[in-house]
């Protein structure tokens, strides 16, 4: 564990965009752990009277147009964003990490159909399938996960077939045959921890495209219901207003998606170097 936190100050000392991305990881989980403790007014409160205030001293972001406070909505809704993603990025990496791994050990017929299949499922627009999924199970937190997840499944299948099918002849690899252990044993303990640097940046990478995806669900009216705050359906209920000169119902959260998937996709490459050390300089 110390020689972790070690190599962690080393990756982010060494990279100024990957300590920016990180202390805003930072942030976005603090917020999404202590958001609504933080936040100044009750997300959810109407106060019809001060509808579509600018941003002033008292509402930071201004107001919605039901009078709601936008920079407590915005913090808030930081913590449902983010457990979409984080739950589904999980369920479609150990999923997807050890399907791919399996069937590039296995090789043969299994690697082709199973190959086979994920190319079909990758044919289709990724955003439509969700879609159709959440309309059809129903718009919940839990089946947006779920879609969300499914949709992901294939890149880790994809990257851990590939990366396996070249490392399953490798000498480490037939000295843990040789040692008797079973494929199991060699995919989980052996293979899997050789193929985690590329496996982590996907992840990383993964985490903005899920959060993008749970607020565009949002956006179309499939994904989180109102009046619960999330980032993609404050987008949708500003963005009628910002033809009339009032901006803010759609500028800060929209500003938050970005940073959100800004933070995560520069993380990847701190990742990357932190779980591989023979990339670092």
């Amino acid at each position: 564990m110390k020689r972790f936190w070690r190599d962690a100050r080393h990756v982010i000392a060494a990279n100024p965009v990957t300590l920016a991305a990180f202390v805003l990881f930072v942030l976005l989980v603090g917020l999404a752990i202590f958001g609504p403790a933080l936040a100044p007014f009750d997300p959810i409160a109407s106060d019809v009277p001060n509808a579509l205030r600018p941003p002033s001293a008292k509402h930071w972001f201004g107001t919605d147009q039901l009078g709601r406070d936008v920079f407590s909505r915005v913090i808030v809704a930081t913590r449902i964003d983010l457990t979409i993603a984080v739950s589904a990025v999980a369920l479609s990496f150990a999923a997807g990490s050890a399907i791919g791994a399996a069937i590039g050990y296995l090789g043969g017929l299994v690697d082709r159909v199973v190959g086979q299949l994920v190319d079909v499922l990758m044919a289709f627009p990724l955003f439509v399938m969700a879609m159709a999924l959440v309309a059809a199970l129903g718009n919940t937190v839990a089946n947006i996960i779920y879609a969300t997840a499914l949709i992901n499944l294939p890149f880790y299948i994809r990257i851990a077939r590939a990366e396996v099918n070249q490392r399953r002849e490798a000498g480490y690899v037939l000295a843990a045959r040789l040692s008797g252990n079973g494929p199991w044993r060699i995919v989980l303990g052996v293979l899997l921890p050789n193929v985690m640097p590329t496996l982590v940046v996907q992840m990383s990478l993964n985490m903005g495209w899920a959060i993008l995806n749970a607020a565009g669900l949002s956006f179309i009216g499939l994904g989180v219901r109102p009046p619960t705050p999330e980032w993609g359906i404050m987008v949708a209920e500003g963005a009628s207003y910002i033809t009339g000169g009032r901006w803010w119902p759609a500028l800060f959260p929209g500003a938050a998606l970005v940073l959100a998937v800004f933070c995560f996709n520069l993380l990847g490459d701190g990742l990357r170097d932190l779980v591989d050390p023979r990339r670092r300089t």
